[in-house]
């Protein structure tokens, strides 16, 4: 799954950064990185920006940028361990 498609609330850890170039580069220096909790905390009224909590700290992403992050459910996480 994608971080766009990700329940508010739900915690997932950071598998995959997808993407090339700059755009990687700028999600990666943002701390969206491999292993990296993650939990979406608001959506925008229209849908667009998301709002993310992650390394103590809050981050806002638009949707076609979440939808370069793949990650991981945290339950379904544990139960592979």
């Amino acid at each position: 799954m994608t971080l766009d498609q990700l329940p508010i609330g739900k915690p997932a850890k950071i598998t995959f950064v997808r993407g090339e170039g700059a755009l990687r580069g700028r999600l990666l220096d943002m701390g969206l990185t491999p292993r990296t909790r993650v939990v979406i905390q608001k959506v925008a009224p229209m849908g667009d920006p998301i709002e993310l909590t992650l390394r103590g700290y809050e981050l806002t992403l638009r949707l076609d940028d979440a939808r370069e992050i793949v990650v991981e459910a945290e339950e379904a996480a544990a139960g592979k361990e």
